[in-house]
């Protein structure tokens, strides 16, 4: 039974693969040909592609919480809140107190945490490649617009001093990309497609929507499928039981907090809520999701 689960699984992966793929080919091809999208009608766009089709599977990080911990009762849902909640707290009070520090750390435990999305049996080099391309490789040809992005979030100087040393070795991360991809064309074909349009994606597309089509069209789609597969269940269907009220509360906060403090053009609070809010939330879901993929090894 447990071989069978997996192969739908790699099978799942697979499809959703090569969608991903084809979705971001476009972007890639087409990019060189138009130019930038009005700043504030992109941000628009993206924040409700995220919301859509990317904090959801954040969601479900109470299935984790269910099967890993057995968390259950009421008393102990309770508990598994106030944690969760107070780490992310955490991470918000440092972007608050040393931005400086804050905006590092954020793209850091991004890395980190994507990647895990690679297949199990690729090798650590391959991982890092993969986890710090959407990272790293924007700044390549974007380094201005990555540094306007960042801005939103940080003073200028404090964004200026991260893309700067980010920019420095984009060279080196494309080259490692691309023998990263030629190794596991050997191994894992999928893979190897996966890491080319992700890598392609990041170089050529608007970094925002680079960004927004890896996490939604990879990551977000990947963890939705991995974590089906554990439970058990449709994807459809878990995503209708686990996912619709910590979402519907993650939309709620966006409006409170979007609207509330209207000192900022409400650009700057949309990314602020997204992005701050992402590295938040990432803190203890990394520790749900992450502390389950080695209990797997």
């Amino acid at each position: 039974m447990t071989a069978l689960r997996n192969g739908k699984i790699e099978r799942s992966l697979r499809v959703q693969c090569l969608a991903y793929c084809a979705i971001s080919l476009p972007c890639i091809v087409l990019a060189p040909f138009f130019g930038a999208l009005d700043r504030t009608v992109e941000i628009y766009m993206i924040a409700t592609l995220m919301f859509l089709l990317g904090i959801p599977h954040g969601s479900l990080d109470t299935v984790f919480a269910k099967k890993l911990h057995g968390v259950d009762t009421a008393r102990q849902w309770l508990v598994f809140l106030a944690a969760y909640l107070v780490a992310a707290g955490l991470v918000i009070v440092l972007w608050q107190l040393a931005p400086a520090i804050f905006l590092p750390f954020f793209l850091l435990i991004s890395m980190v945490h994507f990647s895990g999305d690679p297949a199990p049996a690729l090798p650590l080099a391959f991982r890092v490649v993969y986890g710090g391309a959407v990272i790293v490789l924007p700044t390549l040809l974007h380094a201005d617009e990555v540094r306007v992005l960042l801005a939103y979030l940080v003073a200028d100087d404090v964004a200026a001093n991260i893309v700067r040393p980010l920019h420095g070795i984009a060279w080196a991360w494309l080259i490692a990309t691309m023998l990263a991809v030629l190794h596991a064309a050997r191994s894992d074909w999928p893979e190897s497609l996966t890491l080319a349009c992700t890598g392609a994606l990041a170089v050529m597309a608007d970094p925002l929507l680079a960004f927004a089509v890896f996490f939604c069209g990879m990551h977000s789609a990947r963890h939705i499928l991995r974590t089906a597969g554990r439970a058990g269940e449709p994807p459809g269907h878990l995503m209708a039981r686990a996912a619709v009220w910590p979402t519907l509360a993650c939309l709620a906060a966006f409006f409170c907090a979007v609207f509330w403090h209207d000192t900022l053009a409400l650009e700057a609070r949309i990314m602020q809520f997204l992005f701050v809010g992402l590295a938040a939330l990432t803190v203890p879901h990394m520790i749900l999701v992450d502390s389950a993929r080695w209990r797997e090894k």
